[in-house]
């Protein structure tokens, strides 16, 4: 993440001042964070953590270095800076602190002020505005602020226990700064809840100090008796102690860097941003309406009404992933990991897989009941095999048309789903084994006659089954059927076309066939046009054959609501519009 996090501290002094930063740095270190060599006294300390290797460099100088680096840093004078070290972190010739991340080769760096005079005014500006003018009520707590020009800030203003300040404590803030007004914005529940834990921390340290100060020399009376004196010359010259000194921590400026450092990278890793070429597809839309919905069914559901909810009931699963493993194969113990790899082997891979385990005419048959909208039924003991399948299977369609039941031990109606996986010893009704609205697969046990010869892995992984297909309504092999049913055979009985290819032309396929269903509800549904007008679109569309209807009806079942409300809304506005003329 591109940003700049910050500490901060109101000097009593000098005002608000800047006593430590950490930034991330894509091009090589500054000259004052150098790993070149390094004439004196070296001392390095790296530690590991979450994947970042921290580097702390440390050299002396001689009186003339540190006069040469304090005259070209961008940072305040020495004249402004307190005695005892109330406004500065790093002591002078103190390099920094450098982490290295290996996995990105992004470095995070700690200065007091980040060296580049631009970022310098930047961070200094947010500095003076989290503890003069942008503060929320109380004085303590977030607060968000900032312009195009000098970046937007974060900031969370807290108080430190000090027995010797005026009011016993000192006004502090960690500030987090970048140019992208919108990713901080979505980063504040997070930041708030990680700085707060670092604030938490330091105001921990700090109220130990100083509950021991006050138990060794009382303040408060002190003050009292000497009410007449000026209150500068009451603490003797400790006007400014530093945070070291006010925690009593001496590694603080080294942990922080590291808690500063986890930071960036966390806080820039959580949040992905993907382009979207054009506007979205009905497949996204329909994806972000069921995660919203599952969303609000989360959030009004108590714990009583979990424990009400029939156990035996089956979860029906529209439009998502399905796992590629069951429950039991998840927790099997490691004696029996060669069982579960079996046990994995044994699952569809792709649709040309299925084709060639299936054969062409009992595959045919089984995609036609998939894309009319037909209940198919899967009965086998492999809870994998079964997912397998239904993943293979729901590729053929929109996402707002799959309902699967992934695996039941009661037959479940067709208004419920369209894929269900059932246990062998479920019955099923006879109506539906007669129906023409629904497909079986049974999967057995391969007899020794019926095994042929498996040239692939993962044939010969499912050579040990034998599948029956079955419907009411067998579809013979001479039909014309819908017009995608044949496309998608031509695709995958081109051996020239590899797996992902075949896959890519599923998605155009779908995204052809549902641009036709939207030309098709508008005409009918919205518009309201008659059969003979109806009639006359299917021909223009290529689509006026019987399962090429039957195929638009159904899908049209699967269009968003993103989309429906979109085109009702724009096509009632005109008709308002002139009636009220």
């Amino acid at each position: 993440m591109n940003a700049i996090v910050a500490l901060c501290h109101f000097c009593e002094l000098h005002g608000p001042r800047t006593l430590f930063c950490t930034e991330v740095l894509h091009s090589p270190l500054p000259q004052g964070a150098s790993s070149g060599d390094i004439s004196g006294q070296n001392e390095q300390a790296e530690e590991e953590e979450g994947g970042i290797q921290m580097s702390s460099r440390i050299r002396s100088h001689s009186p003339a270095e540190g006069a040469s680096a304090d005259s070209s840093s961008p940072g305040p004078k020495k004249s402004d800076m307190c005695e005892a070290s109330g406004c500065r972190s790093l002591a002078g010739g103190h390099p920094g602190y450098v982490s290295h991340d290996k996995e990105t080769s992004i470095k995070y760096v700690s200065h007091q002020h980040p060296n580049h005079p631009q970022l310098f005014s930047i961070v200094r500006q947010a500095c003076v505005r989290s503890l003069s003018c942008e503060v929320c009520p109380g004085r303590e707590g977030p607060i968000f602020f900032g312009d195009e020009q000098h970046g937007f800030v974060f900031s969370h203003t807290f108080f430190i226990k000090d027995s010797l300040a005026r009011g016993f404590q000192r006004w502090y803030s960690i500030i987090t700064i970048m140019m992208d007004r919108i990713y901080l914005i979505n980063s504040w529940p997070f930041l708030l809840g990680k700085i707060r834990g670092i604030i938490d921390e330091l105001q921990g340290k700090a109220l130990k100090v100083f509950e021991a100060e006050q138990y060794g020399c009382p303040q408060r009376a002190q003050r009292m008796n000497t009410a007449f004196t000026p209150f500068l010359h009451q603490r003797n010259g400790n006007a400014a102690r530093s945070l070291t000194s006010l925690t009593n921590d001496e590694n603080l400026w080294a942990c922080l860097h590291t808690s500063f450092a986890w930071l960036l990278k966390a806080c820039g890793s959580r949040l992905t941003e993907k382009l979207l070429e054009g506007a979205p597809t009905e497949d996204t839309l329909v994806q972000m309406e069921k995660l919203a919905d599952l969303k609000e069914e989360s959030e009004g559901w108590d714990g009583s009404e979990e424990e009400e909810k029939p156990s035996s009931q089956p979860e029906v699963v529209e439009g998502q992933e399905l796992s590629k493993c069951s429950p039991e194969t998840s927790l099997m113990p490691d004696c029996n990991s060669w069982n579960v790899a079996h046990r994995r082997l044994s699952v569809f891979r792709s649709l040309r897989h299925m084709r060639q385990v299936l054969g062409a005419s009992a595959f045919r048959m089984l995609a036609w009941h998939v894309l009319m909208g037909n209940q198919v039924i899967w009965k086998a003991r492999d809870v994998d095999l079964v997912q397998s399948a239904f993943d293979v299977l729901r590729t053929m369609l929109p996402v707002g048309c799959v309902r699967i039941i992934p695996y039941s031990d009661q037959y479940e109606e067709a208004y419920r789903c369209n894929f269900l996986g059932l246990s062998p010893h479920v019955q099923i009704p006879a109506h539906i084994l007669s129906s023409e609205f629904a497909v079986l697969v049974e999967v057995r046990a391969a007899t020794r006659s019926s095994l042929y010869p498996a040239l692939f892995e993962d044939e010969q992984s499912l050579n040990k089954y034998e599948f029956v297909v079955t419907s009411g309504s067998p579809v013979a092999a001479d039909r014309v059927g819908p017009t995608i049913l044949n496309k998608i055979e031509a695709a995958l009985t081109n051996q020239n076309l590899s797996v992902d290819v075949v896959d890519q032309c599923l998605v155009c396929l779908k995204e052809e066939w549902m641009n036709k269903v939207k030309v098709l509800f508008k005409f009918t549904k919205v518009d309201s046009r008659p059969k003979e007008d109806t009639q006359k679109l299917l021909s223009i569309l290529g689509a006026a054959e019987e399962d090429n209807v039957k195929l638009l009806k159904f899908w049209m079942t699967g269009l968003s609501k993103t989309y429906k409300s979109h085109l009702m809304s724009t096509v009632r506005s005109p008709t308002s519009s002139e009636s009220r003329n």
